[in-house]
C-alpha cells in the first residue's frame, strides 16, 4: 500500500510558494508508515521548526491497474476522502536548494492524515467539490476540485503510467493556497462539502 501524492496542482498554491508551474503533474510517494494512526495526535518532529499543513482531497484505489486510460479511471475507485500532507517546509526548502529528493520532508512518520471515506455516489460532480481546513476554528485553506490543474481521472491515468496501482493505494490530489505553519496546541479540522471528515490535535 502506497500514498501517491501530487504537488503543484492548484495555481494559487504554486504562486504562494513561488514555484514554477509544471508541464506535467509533480508526483512523489509517502510510505505507509507516514499514515497518522486514527485518533492519534500529531507530534511536531524534532528535526523541523516549520511544519506546514496542506489539506487535500483523497482517492482510494479499489483494484490493480496499469496504463489506465482516463476514460476508464472511474472504475478504479469508489471512495473519496480528505486528509493532510504535513510538510517540513524548512527541510524541503533545504533539499530543493541542493537538488535532492523531498522524501525526508514529506514522508516522515505521521505526515499523512487520512479522514473518513465517502462513497463517490454521494457527490453529483467530483470535479466540483468544496473542501476546507480550519485551524483553531478559523478557516485557513479553502479549495474546490474544479481548480485542479489536473483532475482526478487524469491523475490516475498519468500516475498509472509509472506505478502499478493496487487496491488500497491512496492518491493525494494536491493542496490549494493557504498552507501555513502549525504549532503545539493547534486544532485542525477538515471538511468536504460541508461535512467534517477529520480532526487532529497538534502536540
Amino acid at each position: 500500500m502506497k500514498l501517491i501524492c501530487i504537488g503543484r496542482n492548484y495555481a494559487d498554491h504554486i504562486k504562494e510558494l513561488a514555484n514554477e508551474r509544471p508541464k506535467d503533474p509533480v508526483v512523489f510517494i509517502k510510505p505507509d508508515s507516514a499514515i497518522l494512526p486514527k485518533e492519534q495526535d500529531f507530534y511536531i518532529p524534532e528535526f523541523s521548526e516549520e511544519i506546514h499543513h496542506e489539506v487535500e482531497v483523497l482517492v482510494k484505489i479499489k483494484k490493480v491497474g496499469k496504463h489506465i486510460e482516463e476514460k476508464f479511471a472511474p472504475s478504479y475507485y469508489d471512495e473519496i476522502g480528505l486528509g493532510i500532507d504535513f510538510t517540513a517546509r524548512d527541510l524541503q526548502s533545504e533539499l530543493k536548494s541542493k537538488g535532492l529528493p523531498w522524501e525526508k520532508a514529506k514522508g516522515f512518520d505521521g505526515s499523512a492524515v487520512i479522514g473518513k471515506w465517502v462513497d463517490k455516489s454521494k457527490f453529483n460532480d467530483l470535479n466540483d467539490l468544496d473542501f476546507s481546513l480550519s485551524k483553531n476554528d478559523e478557516v485557513v485553506q479553502q479549495g474546490n476540485t474544479n481548480l485542479m490543474l489536473w483532475k482526478i481521472d487524469g491523475l490516475i491515468a498519468y500516475v498509472s503510467t509509472f506505478f502499478t496501482l493496487k487496491k488500497g493505494d491512496i492518491l493525494f490530489t494536491g493542496t490549494p493556497a493557504g498552507v501555513g505553519k502549525i504549532v503545539p496546541n493547534d486544532y485542525l479540522a477538515g471538511k468536504l462539502q460541508g461535512h467534517e471528515l477529520f480532526s487532529v490535535k497538534i502536540k
